[in-house]
């Protein structure tokens, strides 16, 4: 048994090793011995497992699933965001930052071993369905989704075009769990889209960042511009920009849509981690927010872009990318923040393709705004807290620093983040009349730029109130 347990050992702690040299960890000398030495107690303690499961185990089991777990295992317990990703997993990866794949348009993360809903994304079978921030997924069809991991959870929901997959969901404002039976569909995200307000006002709302987001936006705003022309306005007056329940997605994407907004070469964020390669400034110009040999994508922006009042629209569903511009539009006091505290995913992971078609999402850094503060676990606070309805209230919403070993904001360390200013809380059902907010009828979808859109109409009201003030000022100059 003693040299079977040898043999294991110097066969794991070869593979640990290899991992290591695959990702391009050097063990120089100049670098801290505790980095660059392998923990020979933890590998020979990793052995033993290992040959109690394949000596041991009620039935048998291969050698790949096992060391495919114990590597899987490593990074889901490092933060909700780290990940083993094998080759189907990675390949879905690089799909969906094309704004294509297959499955029910979920943005998901993983809490107390259920899946919990970051947010729906807008024209999906799930935002039509009326799931909601915070849900938990507790069962996929017939499968507990206690034990599975989020790769193997999120492999569940996605699957061919017009099949069905039935969820069962927790809800806290609900009594029991219920039933949601969902058609897969092939999820072409339209990461933005616009129309022309009242007052020659611009809508613009983006709810995705991904490759051609940044180029969109600019299309967007040429074409409000021709809409006002076309209806004999004298010009964009105000522009809302909407970033609610977006989930966030490419860097590159939230720094050219900041680049829309602000002065070229302006600094939209930063990160901070261990490695030089984590430490970056990232600026508004071409270098950081395009990719490849081609024209600069900001050549056919409108003028009036970098300059007209803006209000822009958050919530709990605001997250990471999304983050990212909300904090650099107000630390450059380039726009009003107007709604929630945002979701706090502030952390930057990077990918890792490995020798076998996988890969690993490993976090590597944070991000900070312009002014230096941290986004993670904390979020980005409104200039303007408007909940999303009149009555004052607001869904319950999951955040970053609700997740099970999230990150910590600061730089040296992960303490814990303060906890998010508190949102007023909905009245309880016995004590609801007819007229109170729609928003509290069970899996309702919220409407974004509808009639009933309340903070939208704030952030209108707001706009119209600096055309009046401006008005006014002009007319005292006179």
């Amino acid at each position: 048994m003693s040299s079977k347990l040898k043999q294991v050992g110097l066969v794991v702690s070869g593979l640990i090793a290899g991992i290591f040299i695959s990702l391009n960890f050097s063990a120089s000398a100049g670098k801290d011995a505790a980095t660059s030495a392998l923990p020979i107690e933890e590998l020979r303690s990793f052995a033993d497992v290992y040959n109690a499961i394949k000596q041991g185990y009620v039935e048998p089991v291969e050698d790949k699933k096992l060391i495919t777990h114990a590597i899987s295992g490593m990074l889901a317990n490092l933060d909700p965001h780290s990940a083993y990703l094998d080759a189907d997993s990675f390949k879905d990866l690089q799909v969906s930052t094309q704004g294509e794949f297959g499955g029910l348009g979920i943005e998901v993360g993983m809490e107390d071993g259920f899946v919990k809903v970051v947010a729906p994304i807008d024209d999906t079978p799930a935002q039509r369905a009326g799931l909601k921030s915070g849900d938990l997924i507790i069962k996929l069809d017939d499968t507990l989704v206690k034990g599975l991991t989020l790769n193997e959870a999120v492999k569940k929901m996605r699957g061919k075009p017009k099949t069905q997959i039935k969820l069962t969901v927790v809800r806290k404002s609900e009594p029991k769990p219920f039933e949601v039976t969902l058609t897969r569909e092939k999820i072409k995200v339209q990461s933005v889209k616009s129309k022309l307000l009242e007052g020659s006002l611009g809508y613009l709302r983006v709810t995705q960042f991904q490759e051609e987001t940044a180029p969109d936006v600019v299309k967007h705003l040429e074409k409000l511009a021709k809409e006002d022309k076309d209806a004999k306005g004298e010009g964009i007056k105000g522009l809302v920009l909407d970033l609610r329940n977006d989930p966030g997605g490419l860097l590159n994407g939230a720094v050219g849509v900041s680049a829309a907004f602000l002065p070229p070469k302006t600094l939209v964020t930063s990160t901070d981690g261990r490695t030089e390669d984590a430490k970056r400034r990232y600026l508004a110009s071409p270098e950081d927010y395009q990719r490849g040999q081609r024209d600069d994508i900001m050549k056919n922006l409108p003028a009036w872009a970098r300059t007209t009042p803006m209000v822009v629209l958050v919530n709990a569903g605001s997250a990471s990318a999304s983050e990212i511009v909300a904090g650099a539009l107000q630390d450059h006091k380039r726009a009003v923040i107007m709604g929630t505290q945002t979701f706090g995913k502030g952390s930057v992971q990077t990918v890792l393709p490995l020798s076998n078609n996988a890969a690993i999402k490993l976090t590597t850094a944070r991000y900070f705004t312009p002014s230096g503060r941290s986004i993670q676990a904390k979020g980005i606070t409104p200039d303007i807290v408007v909940e999303e309805s009149a009555n004052g209230s607001s869904r319950e919403r999951l955040r970053e620093a609700d997740l099970e070993r999230h990150l910590g904001g600061d730089k040296e360390k992960a303490e814990p983040a303060a906890a998010p200013k508190p949102q007023a809380k909905p009245a309880d059902k016995k004590d609801k009349g007819k007229g109170e907010d729609a928003d509290d009828t069970p899996r309702a979808p919220l409407e974004f730029a509808s009639k009933k859109d309340y903070q939208l109409s704030q952030a209108v009201n707001l706009l119209k109130a600096w055309q009046i003030i401006k008005r006014l000022m002009t007319g005292r100059g006179r």
